[in-house]
């Protein structure tokens, strides 16, 4: 907790405890901080007599306690949620400074201070009331993954060019396939590869399972056949990259996108994450059920999933009208 330099006893045990209790990512945690940093900061210039010009990144925090915590009502939190929808400014040095922050990002803040609040009253009991317990989010808007159909897919993985074209089409196949994050990955070790699975760690350092079929297992054989020739810097390593380091989830991100152009498809509407989407879209379409692909996926909660609930009846709807009889003429309509 070095690093955050500017952060009181009691914002920091709440990072400790979300580190080392919940084994949260650095990502997340590293979110908390600045999430409740900034919500501190707007709290300390209503409440404080300060001069009118007082930059918000300029307030130190350090002296945020328990006391002034406790005081702060379900108010405060509507003022910092509107000063963040019409106020702040994602690029204050711009000339033109567009004002107000994206919907997803107060949302994100305010799931910080929900998480805060938690901990203190459920987890430590520190405080007896709870501010923000009945707050709801601010309404998202809800749009459908885009996600490859069969025809794209075949033609990514067709147009697989180049030196390292075996290691890059078991990756394709391990996105299409098992729906794995990029962080997972390139976490992946060859201990981790079995006979029909891979054992993925994902957010949270949660470990499962996931399957893949035949076609997966024939493109993975073909690569560790190459990368058994080779050393990397870290040899536990599924996947090495140029310079015989872990492959980064930047090098994946440029390689999925070299692919995608070669085959055609608009390298900016898709990415390693569409692939995801494509794998749980498929199991979908293909009659497995919405739990199953939750826990594929490595979902902690099945709202997450459901979306592509949307994708599936979709697809269904379109079966059923290429279905000839869908437009048989009754009897009783002749």
């Amino acid at each position: 907790m070095r690093r955050y330099y500017d952060c009181p006893q009691i914002l920091r045990d709440f990072l400790t405890y979300h580190e080392t209790i919940k084994g949260q990512s650095p990502k997340t945690i590293s979110e908390y901080y600045l999430d409740l940093r900034m919500f501190f900061r707007f709290m300390k210039l209503m409440r404080d007599d300060m001069p009118i010009d007082t930059r918000l990144d300029d307030i130190s925090i350090k002296d945020i306690d328990l006391n002034f915590i406790s005081e702060i009502a379900t108010s405060d939190i509507y003022d910092f949620l509107s000063y963040l929808a019409n106020e702040r400014t994602p690029n204050p040095d711009s000339k033109n400074p567009d004002y107000g922050v994206s919907t997803s990002t107060r949302a994100r803040k305010l799931s910080s201070i929900k998480s805060f609040y938690k901990y203190l009253t459920v987890r430590t009991k520190q405080l007896s009331e709870n501010p923000v317990a009945d707050l709801e989010y601010p309404k998202l808007r809800k749009s459908l993954p885009k996600y490859l159909t069969m025809q794209e897919s075949k033609a990514l993985l067709q147009n697989v060019k180049g030196k390292n074209a075996t290691r890059d089409i078991a990756i394709l196949m391990l996105f299409l396939n098992c729906g794995i994050r990029r962080s997972e990955l390139v976490g992946l070790n060859l201990t981790d590869v079995y006979e029909d699975r891979i054992r993925v760690v994902g957010k949270g350092n949660k470990e499962r399972f996931v399957y893949f079929g035949s076609a997966c297992r024939r493109a993975i054989d073909a690569y560790l056949d190459e990368r058994n020739k080779i050393v990397l810097s870290d040899n536990r390593a599924l996947f090495g990259s140029r310079d015989s380091n872990r492959i980064s989830v930047t090098a994946v991100h440029r390689l999925v996108k070299k692919h995608l152009q070669a085959a055609g498809l608009d390298e900016t509407q898709f990415s390693a994450h569409k692939l995801r989407h494509t794998a749980a879209t498929m199991m979908l379409s293909g009659g497995v059920d919405l739990k199953t692909v939750q826990e594929v996926l490595g979902h902690e909660n099945l709202n997450t999933t459901q979306i592509y609930t949307h994708i599936e009846n979709t697809e269904l709807k379109l079966a059923a009208e290429a279905n000839p009889l869908s437009k048989l003429v009754s009897p009783e309509e002749e």
